[in-house]
């Protein structure tokens, strides 16, 4: 069965979609993987298909949970990497579970929609939006676990302590199987000194939560959503830092979650 790993925190530009991207691409080298985009924007779409979101009108994730079943929605990236799809319609998903949808518990739409194709893959990694409603709930009920992005900026400190009571209800209410793999740091200038001050705050805070690993700005990484992953000579460079994160943090601390 799948795992299912969720990247969010409820702001903006902290690197949640370059991460599920890179992720369910160097995942997809190894394993079979499903890329789920519950974004409105559209952007991990746009990354991994390099295609206009608008080239997938009527064959989203937001058609695959109103059927909860993705398997006609699923769209092949390469041999290995699959995607499910969204563009702006997803923003209308919270008016169709209060006024449209029947059959339980809404924030399980997810879930059950992924049930039908769990056997097929080894990962699924899903992106999600800057907030935290229905599509950011539906992740966390799906998932075995999740990594938070963490920009060193004062308002994503902020919105990381919110995140973190989020996931804990989730945990309690909806999905006691939820483990918080880690806090990733993104986006670092060095150049700043309150990027370093409020990275420690974080540790201090959270402890070993907060990865080892930090992912700072390169140009080659930047420019990922212009020339994709196929057919870039930048793609190494690009991804090189999250090859050392993928190898030494995150799947150690899947592997233990999945053991213990």
């Amino acid at each position: 069965m799948a795992k299912v790993i969720t990247f969010g925190i409820q702001k903006g530009g902290s690197a949640k979609t370059t991460s599920a991207g890179i992720i369910s691409y160097l995942l997809s080298l190894r394993y079979k993987v499903l890329a789920c985009d519950m974004d409105s924007q559209g952007n991990l779409t746009e990354l991994l298909m390099q295609r206009n979101i608008y080239d997938f009108h009527g064959r989203t994730i937001l058609e695959a949970m109103k059927q909860k079943d993705a398997r006609p929605y699923i769209h092949p990236v390469t041999d290995t990497l699959d995607m499910l799809t969204a563009e702006d319609l997803l923003a209308t998903f919270p008016r169709y579970l209060y006024q449209e949808y029947r059959g339980g518990n809404p924030a399980y739409v997810l879930r059950d929609t992924l049930r039908p194709v769990m056997s097929q893959y080894d990962f699924i990694v899903i992106d999600t939006p800057p907030a935290l409603g229905d599509q950011t709930i539906n992740a966390l009920a799906a998932s075995d676990g999740v990594v938070i992005l963490y920009e060193t900026s004062k308002f994503a400190y902020s919105a990381l302590e919110r995140f973190v009571e989020t996931v804990v209800h989730v945990q309690e209410k909806l999905n006691p199987k939820l483990e918080v793999y880690g806090i990733l740091p993104c986006m670092i200038d060095s150049r700043r000194t309150d990027t370093k001050a409020l990275l420690d705050l974080a540790r201090e805070e959270y402890g070993d939560l907060v990865f080892q690993t930090i992912i700072k700005r390169r140009a080659a990484t930047g420019r990922l959503p212009i020339h994709g992953f196929t057919n870039n000579p930048e793609v190494v460079e690009a991804c090189e830092q999250y090859v050392e994160f993928l190898d030494k943090e995150l799947m150690p601390r899947v592997r233990q979650k999945e053991n213990a």
